[in-house]
């Protein structure tokens, strides 16, 4: 069974912007995006580089704001 990699993005200042995890290379399982001032932004999943499920986007004062369901993407026609 494939790995998942621990990850970690920063903004341009060097303050932390995302962290999660990876599998082979894609953002996979459960991610937090923050703002410059540290401040969590946005949390979800992804199943292999696709957002999925519901996803939590934080206020200024990292207060839930709203909660969104992801559908998911629809198979493309062959």
């Amino acid at each position: 069974m494939p790995k998942t990699k621990p990850s970690v993005g920063y903004h341009k200042d060097g303050t932390i912007w995302n962290k999660g995890q990876t599998l082979d290379g894609e953002m996979h399982g459960y991610w937090e995006f923050f703002r410059k001032d540290g401040v969590i932004m946005r949390s979800g999943h992804f199943d292999r580089g696709v957002q999925t499920g519901e996803w939590t986007t934080y206020d200024k004062a990292g207060k839930v704001y709203k909660v969104t369901t992801i559908k998911p993407p629809k198979a493309k026609a062959k």
